[in-house]
């Protein structure tokens, strides 16, 4: 069994038991109980369920494991026979959820 949500613009496949990093979820603790409401599909032994948009009473259940930064993105300005060049970096934070159960 497997389901689609949506959460903070973008879409993830899970699973339970599963391991997500979603862009942070501001408002949530570690360990806290966090419920996506956004499903926009579900797959299970019965079939396929899709919403328009949504599925109504489909969520998934996870726990909020902890919030975590992602690796380092470089970005690099750069023009040509001006003696211009700008490296920045970026780390952007992740909150790492566990997926516990898929309700339908």
């Amino acid at each position: 069994m497997y389901a689609i949500i949506e959460t903070s613009g973008r879409q993830y496949r899970v699973e339970e038991g599963d391991t997500l990093y979603t862009l942070r979820q501001n408002g949530f603790n570690e360990g806290d109980e966090i419920a996506f409401d956004r499903v926009l599909l579900v797959r299970n032994d019965d079939g396929t369920q899709i919403g328009t948009p949504y599925l109504d009473g489909a969520r998934v259940v996870g726990s909020v494991d902890e919030h975590v930064r992602g690796e380092k993105q470089l970005i690099v300005k750069f023009r040509p026979r001006k003696s211009y060049d700008r490296v920045r970096g970026h780390r952007q934070w992740f909150t790492k959820v566990t997926v516990q159960k898929i309700e339908y």
